[in-house]
């Protein structure tokens, strides 16, 4: 069980459903996205490259499984860890909002009773645990199904914000908050002598970016990092950012927090893979090492 304590990436396609590929996996710290966009899963012809499921990643660092938020693509990623039960595995969740939870109720391997997983959360604003969160979305008449139906070895524990988090004897997790009005967690992740910075937190902007952000991401491997979302990320006059100062405002965090590559997720439920392709373009002619995530996107850091 995990303890507290105090205190150029390549990237590569790969088949959802290749065996010999899942055994190359995770060689030594590798992300895999699962699902990418922001606030409800938009399945349909003008998201078939880069996906429709709402936020979910995957890391293995070593022989460690970690996963980040619980959006739909987390039903995905359980049916792909079926062939290897059984699965331990820490959960980290940045927030409880609909899109980061609503793939658990759905995530195969919690029914299975030889499975253990580990979950972490802060509490939300309203002083609820994330345990309360998770199980609360699973009671009727909105779900059939309980929590307590879940066989497999579920042990919560409440996130302690700012406090280091070590996995192991190679991994330490590290967290701050990123808003502190619906209590978003960013988290970063060293281990194998890599660093990753999870900030899934989207309400920052080109002219108002977030100093815990830059020091969460400060001189990171790699940062995966949330397109700012129109409804929050207003500047000094009130106005929201046009599209193209959303891109460019995380481009500009990557560049302040002097991060080797950076990987662009939470795409707006508006965007299609078209004028995702335009986006990405335009990030890779100012910063070279930045992309755009799609599902079934693997990033592997030597």
């Amino acid at each position: 069980m995990p303890t507290d304590t105090q205190p150029a990436a390549t990237q590569s396609e790969m088949p959802k459903n290749d065996n010999a590929q899942e055994e190359r996996f995770a060689v030594t710290f590798d992300i895999k996205f699962w699902g990418v966009r922001d606030q409800i899963a938009t399945p349909g012809e003008n998201t078939l490259r880069y996906g429709g499921n709402t936020t979910c990643v995957e890391m293995r660092v070593g022989e460690h499984l970690f996963i980040f938020d619980g959006g739909t693509g987390l039903r995905k990623l359980g049916n792909s860890l079926l062939s290897q039960m059984p699965i331990e595995a820490y959960m980290f969740f940045t927030h409880c909002h609909w899109d980061r939870i609503q793939g658990f109720p759905f995530f195969v391997p919690a029914f299975i009773p030889i499975n253990q997983f580990w979950i972490y959360g802060a509490t939300a604003s309203n002083g609820s645990t994330f345990k309360q969160r998770l199980s609360k979305q699973m009671l009727g008449p909105n779900f059939p199904v309980p929590i307590q139906v879940m066989q497999s070895k579920l042990e919560f524990f409440d996130l302690a914000v700012e406090k280091k988090q070590k996995i192991g004897d190679e991994v330490v997790i590290e967290n701050c908050l990123l808003n502190e009005s619906h209590r978003s967690v960013g988290y970063r992740i060293t281990g194998q002598g890599t660093t990753v910075v999870y900030a899934m937190s989207p309400d920052y902007s080109l002219n108002t970016l977030n100093p815990a952000l830059l020091e969460l991401a400060h001189q990171a491997d790699v940062l995966v990092l949330a397109t700012p979302n129109r409804a929050y990320a207003k500047d000094h006059t009130g106005i929201a950012p046009e599209n193209d100062q959303q891109w460019q405002a995380c481009l500009k965090v990557a560049k302040e927090a002097d991060v080797k590559q950076v990987a662009v997720s939470l795409h707006s439920p508006d965007h299609s893979d078209g004028y995702l392709d335009e986006v990405e373009q335009k990030m890779k002619a100012i910063f070279p090492n930045s992309c755009l995530a799609k599902e079934g996107m693997v990033i592997s850091v030597p």
